[in-house]
């Protein structure tokens, strides 16, 4: 039996005994597990998640387990972008079933390729929160041509029709956490796509693409993702939990290479003096080495 079959038994099993499983098409399938009044839709490459250690739960349900909530995990063998009649047929069924009015709370929460079908598949649960961690609005040429280089293997896919424009379908949502890196260039775009009235932007520079990543080694995406979940936090209150960024070395050394790009030495030795300095002096040479070369940069400016 092939790894996909394996999984799929693994899958299927774990929704019999706890809610139900669903294959969707080839590419996709639905688990979902039974919780409480907090149902919490996930979308996750399970390509990627059967890479996980625990090698058993796609991402994100055994943390929406623990905290008691209902959790329907959509997942994709690859980068399908959920661009499937049968996703698309299954939406439409829950919707037309009245699964989602059995739950107080209703969250569609993705990254990236998974933010976006957040945004998209809320649609079917008018009044849902949407959490989006570098979503993408679309990837129909006819939009993005000019400025979206990536995902080429994916370009050919349809994205008209059902589902399909985040900022269209999350147009009903009660709010819309969009959660993004602004100096990355394309995430910025399909940002700026989103312009309606429920949309929280929640700018994290400096995190790049893997936002959820570097989010997760600060030790904070739960508590992030929890909040979102449990209350309708203001921008303010989630910023509030961005603030341990400053002490987390990878935030510090790409807030320091930003600056070396842009040849900044005020800048470049003021940022590396600080973060030294936070570091309680300890020897922090790739920043002592930063700082005293734009020391020299500044007086030969002076000169």
């Amino acid at each position: 039996m092939n790894n996909r079959a394996t999984w799929t038994d693994t899958l299927s099993g774990i929704g019999e005994e706890n809610g139900f499983f669903r294959q969707l098409g080839d590419m996709h399938n639905a688990l979902y597990i039974k919780g409480d009044k907090t149902l919490v839709v996930t979308f996750d490459n399970l390509d990627d998640a059967r890479q996980d250690k625990d090698g058993q739960m796609p991402w994100g349900s055994n943390f929406v387990s623990s905290q008691g909530w209902s959790s329907l995990g959509i997942g994709a063998h690859g980068w399908t972008w959920y661009r499937d009649e049968a996703v698309l047929d299954f939406f439409d069924e829950l919707r037309d079933a009245g699964f989602f009015d059995q739950f107080d709370t209703v969250v569609f929460y993705g990254i990236s390729m998974g933010g976006y079908a957040a945004s998209v598949f809320c649609a079917a649960a008018p009044g849902a929160k949407v959490i989006a961690m570098n979503p993408q609005a679309t990837l129909d040429r006819s939009v993005t041509s000019c400025w979206e280089t990536r995902y080429r293997r994916s370009w050919r896919r349809d994205f008209s029709g059902r589902y399909s424009f985040g900022p269209d379908q999350s147009a009903n949502a009660s709010v819309v956490y969009l959660i993004f890196d602004p100096l990355g260039a394309q995430d910025a775009m399909h940002a700026a796509l989103f312009q309606n009235d429920n949309v929280v932007k929640i700018r994290c520079r400096h995190f790049g693409h893997r936002l959820a990543s570097v989010l997760t080694n600060m030790g904070i995406l739960k508590d992030t993702v929890e909040i979102c979940v449990n209350e309708t936090p203001k921008a303010h209150q989630i910023y509030k939990l961005l603030t341990v960024r400053k002490s987390f070395p990878g935030y510090q050394k790409s807030v320091l290479n930003k600056l070396l790009e842009r040849k900044k030495p005020l800048l470049i030795h003021r940022w590396s003096r600080k973060v030294i300095e936070m570091s309680g002096n300890n020897n922090r040479p790739h920043f002592r080495r930063a700082m005293k070369q734009a020391a020299e940069a500044l007086r030969a400016d002076q000169v």
